[in-house]
Order: structure tokens, then sequence, then C-alpha cells
């Protein structure tokens, strides 16, 4: 039986801490699908189609994750529907711990077959959100370290000019 897991957030951008993730997720599974989804209570950076690339071009060494657009429905019910036997998540600190564990208790009500299994981050990309690396590229600061270089390379083309 194959175990594949879902590993679903905005990733707007996808950052180091997102691919530390899943890199450690695609080695506990058979498969990893990522899937995009837009959170509809922040404005995007990028569009679903840049998105998706730079989410794929960042994990194309990695041979078991797939990306996809999550579609319009419930996490649980896109994971029941790929055959997903466990939910992905990063959790860097007490914050994300807490939202987190609200969200899994939601999905083992609504779907008491599938796992969440909650990865705590790398103390190297703790640090680290999406909206953060934002900020700081929106105001030419040098994130390369914390985004894969395509996305590093995405987001000087967005912003443009010179790193600090």
């Amino acid at each position: 039986m194959t175990k594949i897991a879902l590993f679903p957030g905005s990733f707007d951008p996808f950052t180091n801490g997102h691919l530390d993730t899943v890199t450690r997720a695609s080695r506990l599974f058979d498969e990893v699908v990522i899937a995009a989804m837009t959170n509809t209570s922040k404005a995007p950076l990028f569009d679903a189609a840049t998105k998706l690339a730079l989410i794929d071009g960042a994990v194309a060494a990695l041979a078991n994750v797939r990306v996809v657009a999550q579609p319009a429905m419930l996490t649980v019910e896109y994971a029941r529907q790929i055959g997903a036997t466990a939910l992905i998540r990063g959790v860097r600190n007490t914050a994300d711990y807490n939202y987190e564990s609200g969200i899994a208790d939601m999905n083992a009500n609504l779907a008491p077959e599938i796992e969440t299994v909650l990865l705590f981050g790398d103390k190297r990309y703790r640090f680290i959100s999406s909206s953060l690396i934002k900020e700081v590229a929106s105001f030419g600061g040098d994130v390369s370290a914390l985004v894969p270089a395509n996305v590093d390379a995405a987001l000087k083309a967005k912003f443009g000019g010179e790193r600090l």
C-alpha cells in the first residue's frame, strides 16, 4: 500500500523552511503531494500558476513529491480524494503549535482516518515566514539564504532593484 501525505499551504512564497519540511516528509512517505492554496485573507504576491511553477522548481530533486493547486474544498476532502493518509504541517514555535493543534483537532473530527503529522522546523528556519520574506524582499533585503534560488530570482524580478 502506497503511503501518501498531503502538505497543504499557501506557500506565498515557498521558503527553505517549507523545502526542509517537504524533504523530511518525503523520507517518511512514499508520495508527498504539495497542495498550493490561495489564502483569501491575504493579497497574493504570486499568481497561482507562478506559485506552482516556483514550488515545482524548488522540489524538482525530490522524485516522490508532486505539486498541485488545491481545489476549493476542505483539505481533508481533498486528502481523501487523492488517497492521503496523513496531513503534513510544519511547526516553528509555540504559536504555530497552538494554531496547528486546533486545525488538527478539527480535521480529526471531520476525517478521523487521516492523521496530522507535525514536523518541527529546523532551527535554521524557525524564524522564517512567507510574510516576513515578502516584507524584507519588498524593501530590497537579501533573502537569498532563506528561499530556494528560483524563488529568490522571482522575488528579485517582482520587486526589482539591488539587494542590501
